[in-house]
């Protein structure tokens, strides 16, 4: 665990952090990345800390991969490439920088050392885990090839580098459909995301998918009753729900796809109103983008994503702590799931 009096300790020796109004005034062009979220009393404190991190990214030869459930600070601020899993994902194995920094979770971390073994990957808080990555082991794959023999295992990247070895290939919310429908077998193996495994038998009925019970804490939250009772009062409001969520909350939505199909789907039809039936950060990274939608609706934070802050992404930039390792010969076979995916999206021209 961080021990956040030392990391302000440390950075106090070396950065004056103390929020800045002049700052933040010169840095205006950032700002307005992400001003219709972020007031500008806070802009001033995040100033000091957004260019600390940029100048020292220069220094470093490092780039930051963004997701998109990181707070607009990050997201617009200091990310150098944003998006999902799978963009992320390539982005990890196509960067000529020598240190990656990861805002977002561990497993994407393990994903960008695993394409990238010759970089150093930095994770700013080592405890931003995934309840879907904490839910499946080696063990678990092997109890559902015990079940269904001869079934490929198509493992979500939200996984450790360990599940990700054992399977056959990866997907991410975007490309689940797509790399299911493209198995050889009539039976596939779905782990660790129950709720995507039924979304995704649903689209692709010609396959006896079978899953493994895991699921998002964040995406679980969301009811079909929820849905119909906001759409009540809001009956023109476009519902725009993430594959993670179960069924039925699919099923009472007008659109359902991964982070970077939500974004699309916003772009290609400006609709005057959305609600986002996903981590609500979402919502924010994309309204100064999207200024002429309004965007409603509940909000369900992450709190592993919430984990990682400007002062952590620029305490290991610093200290080049908390580096990611994966044991080689763990890396060598999650690569090979990896890759596939990543080939066979392509192939597929996803």
């Amino acid at each position: 665990m961080l021990d956040l009096s030392h990391v302000r300790s440390t950075l106090s020796e070396r950065f004056d952090l103390a929020p800045s109004p002049d700052l933040a005034a010169s840095m205006q062009d950032v700002y307005a990345r992400m001003d219709r979220v972020v007031s500008p009393v806070d802009w001033a404190v995040y100033a000091p800390y957004v260019k600390a991190i940029n100048e020292l990214k220069a220094a470093r030869n490092a780039v930051i991969l963004g997701h998109n459930y990181m707070t607009p600070e990050i997201y617009h601020g200091v990310s150098d490439f944003v998006g999902d899993s799978l963009q992320l994902a390539i982005k990890a194995a196509e960067v000529e920088a020598d240190v990656i920094v990861q805002a977002g979770v561990h497993f994407m971390a393990e994903t960008s050392k695993i394409l990238s073994p010759q970089k150093t990957v930095l994770m700013p808080d080592m405890e931003a885990g995934c309840s879907l990555a904490e839910s499946i082991t080696a063990d678990g794959i092997e109890e559902m090839r015990a079940k269904y023999p001869g079934a490929p295992v198509v493992s979500y990247v939200n996984t450790t580098a360990e599940v990700k070895a054992a399977s056959d290939i990866c997907c991410t919310s975007s490309n689940a459909a797509q790399i299911v429908a493209a198995m050889e077998s009539d039976t596939v193996i779905m782990t660790p995301d129950q709720y995507l495994a039924q979304n995704v038998a649903r689209d692709v009925p010609q396959k006896n998918v079978v899953f493994w019970p895991g699921s998002c804490i964040v995406h679980e939250q969301y009811t079909a009753e929820d849905i119909n009772e906001f759409r009540k009062w809001n009956p023109e409001t476009k519902i725009i729900a993430h594959p993670e969520c179960p069924p039925p909350v699919i099923a009472a939505s007008d659109f359902s796809g991964s982070t970077s199909g939500i974004i699309r789907f916003v772009s290609e039809n400006r609709p005057k109103q959305a609600m986002l039936v996903t981590e609500c950060s979402m919502a924010s990274n994309i309204s100064d983008e999207f200024p002429e939608v309004e965007f409603l609706g509940p909000c369900n934070m992450c709190p592993y994503m919430k984990k990682i802050s400007l002062e952590k992404i620029l305490y290991v930039l610093v200290t080049m702590d908390n580096q990611v390792e994966v044991d080689p010969a763990i890396a060598e076979k999650a690569r090979l799931s990896v890759q596939r995916m990543i080939d066979l999206s392509r192939e597929l021209g996803l």
